[in-house]
């Protein structure tokens, strides 16, 4: 069976090495599987491309795809997963080596019990910050909260689907990708590994907490339209509340003839009138947006080189 490894890089020169040496070993006792590395250069500016190239010389099994500029993980992710049509299986993994190459035997057993999905969950992560411990526990609980199709917990890019998954992600049009959600969303028969998050063996981190954000954003956006709704309910309930607030204002004008409150009360209504008013046009302003980004209908990617492809 043909299994092609995935790995988005982007300014991964220092990793990649580490990379290789430590996935290779791990491939080469895999009796029964014919692998095959698929490299997406993500429009890296540093030594990423020539250490590809060069690797690509000296081994067929290694095949390259270099974008015409950094596109992003999920556009790279895409790329790769296009390229990967004719094997029968495909694993997904990163370069800095926090998902260990240890979980590629354990998804190879899982794939040859029928599994057609099977993802790494995180059972610690004691090498993320504690803020970026909560903010994942965070985001979690809130989407699958809001979500009508709940992902795992702590269950990243790190997995294997099949080739009919691959075919039916394929199938899937939109620009602004999530792919933690398209994975959950095609559905299929899943199973999950276990395993404990390493730190990142060389190089450094592409994310920061800004980046994490709006990748938050993106991620709720483009898996449902429930803030909208719930925004709706807010917004009822705040204008149901002011219509109570208004009959209690006048009933005591009218039979106790107390004033109406003051200038300092009027002030606090309208600010946090105004708040709701910005706060709503934000949230239609996102996904405003996504339909702006889908109606132009540009590439997801743009292909500068292939090498060792189809």
């Amino acid at each position: 069976m043909k299994i092609a490894l995935i790995v988005p890089a982007y300014n991964e020169q220092e990793a990649l090495p580490v990379f290789w040496q430590a996935v290779e070993p791990v491939l080469q006792q895999e009796n029964g599987f014919q692998f095959e590395y698929i490299f997406v250069n993500d429009g890296s500016k540093d030594g990423t491309f020539a250490y590809l190239k060069n690797l690509a010389n000296h081994n067929k099994r290694v095949k390259i795809i270099s974008l015409s500029r950094n596109f992003g993980k999920e556009a790279a992710l895409t790329a790769g997963l296009a390229e990967a049509t004719q094997a029968d299986a495909v694993i997904v993994m990163d370069a800095d080596l926090q998902d260990p190459p240890e979980l590629i035997p354990a998804f190879l057993e899982k794939f040859k019990e029928g599994y057609e999905v099977v993802y790494g969950t995180r059972q610690n992560r004691q090498t993320d910050s504690w803020l970026k411990r909560m903010s994942a526990k965070g985001f979690y609980k809130f989407y699958n909260f809001i979500s009508t199709r709940p992902m795992p917990e702590n269950a990243g890019d790190c997995r294997l689907i099949s080739q009919r998954v691959l075919q039916a992600l394929l199938t899937l049009p939109e620009r602004e990708r999530f792919m933690k959600g398209l994975f959950n969303w095609v559905g299929f028969k899943a199973a999950s590994v276990p395993f404990v998050r390493q730190a990142r063996q060389a190089g450094q981190t592409k994310w920061n907490y800004w980046w994490l954000w709006n990748f938050a954003l993106e991620g709720l956006t483009a898996s449902t339209t429930l803030p909208l709704r719930l925004w709706t309910y807010f917004g009822f309930s705040v204008s149901l509340f002011a219509f109570l607030y208004a009959l209690w204002v006048a009933a005591k004008k009218i039979f106790f003839g107390n004033p109406v409150s003051g200038y300092s009360s009027l002030m606090v209504a309208i600010l946090f009138f105004s708040g709701v008013q910005l706060i709503s046009l934000g949230v239609i302003g996102e996904y405003l947006g996504r339909t702006f980004m889908e109606v132009k209908q540009r590439p997801l990617y743009i292909i500068d080189e292939k090498i060792n492809c189809h």
